[in-house]
């Protein structure tokens, strides 16, 4: 997909762009983007949750993790822009990891920070999380309210939100912040057990079994086809009317229950059978989905698939990629009781 009027390729204009997580689902798709456009990219991407063969042959890759203050600042040379999309991004994991989730989505992306103002960089794009949200009353979430998030992950993204507002005003960097709301499709890593709802269900079924649901199943999201995120999130870097904003990336669709998701799946893959249901996670928001009224004035945003459309797109892709074995943790950092069976039993 591409938008008409923006980000033509001009030799001219091409910066030097970093994106970390670019190995990744979400990051893979943001530099084939910035590529088509014109851009030299450089990734960055220890490859905990991203695949080699994500990755475009035309971009520079360097394998590193965001926590080693060194590599930071090695691979920031010469960097006009940055996309911080990586990340530990497992909001109900981290309430079990919290030293780990700290290091890599706090500390790791400081490093970043500081490495950026540093050598020079001029504009730093972060990709947050609706767990920033945390449980609000008012439906559907909005950039105007305050942010309460919920658990380790959400934590750590809020405050660096604050950070890099801190930091434009005294080193004058100037940053935006996009709020992506369950994105789906292609390339999304199915062997995550701890993320990825669509994804999990869709590597059950390729594994004969049936999607698990955690608790009733009547908890609500709104999905977000990876194609029509990936235009706005790169147009975001771009235009001054970005600048100091904060802005969800999320579907215009009404928001679906996690029980009627895991039945698409099972009606898509024509699976012979239904979800099966697990006790709830501990600190799982109950309705989560937003409002992208402030994307669409500034970035014009507009999404083209429905949520059917998109799964339908995910399982041809899902089904040529083969099931894949679940990647568990060895060990949690805190031991206890309210770990869901299904993580510390290795059921999926």
């Amino acid at each position: 997909m591409r938008i008409k009027g923006f980000l033509k390729k001009d030799s001219k204009m091409t910066q030097k762009i970093l994106v970390t997580g670019g190995a990744g689902f979400l990051g893979s798709h943001l530099t084939d983007h910035l590529l088509d456009m014109g851009h030299d990219v450089v990734i960055m991407d220890d490859l905990s949750g991203g695949y080699v063969e994500n990755i475009d042959k035309r971009a520079t890759f360097f394998k590193a993790d965001i926590s080693n203050k060194k590599k930071c600042d090695e691979v920031m040379k010469g960097i006009d822009l940055i996309y911080h999309l990586a990340a530990h991004a497992a909001e109900g994991q981290s309430v079990f990891c919290p030293i780990h989730n700290a290091s890599t989505n706090y500390m790791g992306s400081l490093n970043l920070a500081v490495a950026a103002i540093n050598n020079g960089v001029k504009r730093f794009v972060f990709t947050s999380s609706m767990a920033r949200y945390g449980k609000q009353e008012e439906l559907p979430m909005h950039e105007g309210q305050d942010a309460i998030p919920e658990d380790p992950y959400g934590i750590t993204k809020k405050s660096f939100e604050e950070i890099l507002d801190m930091f434009k005003r005294v080193y004058g960097m100037d940053y935006v912040v996009l709020v992506p709301h369950n994105i789906f499709g292609p390339r999304q890593n199915m062997a995550d057990p701890y993320r990825n709802v669509v994804g999990i269900f869709i590597n059950r079924i390729l594994q004969g079994k049936p999607p698990m649901v955690y608790g009733d199943g009547l908890q609500k999201r709104a999905f977000t086809y990876i194609d029509d995120c990936i235009p706005y999130i790169a147009k975001a870097g771009f235009i001054k009317e970005a600048l100091g904003k904060i802005m969800n990336i999320g579907p215009d669709e009404e928001p679906i229950t996690v029980k009627e998701v895991a039945q698409k799946v099972i009606k898509v893959m024509n699976f012979d059978g239904e979800e099966i249901h697990m006790p709830p996670r501990p600190l799982e928001v109950k309705y989560a989905y937003c409002s992208a009224d402030k994307a669409r004035k500034i970035l014009g945003y507009k999404t083209s698939h429905t949520f059917d459309e998109g799964l339908k797109k995910y399982i041809e892709w899902a089904k040529i990629k083969g099931s894949q074995k679940f990647k568990y943790w060895d060990e949690f950092e805190i031991k206890s009781d309210k770990i869901p069976r299904a993580w510390s039993e290795k059921l999926l």
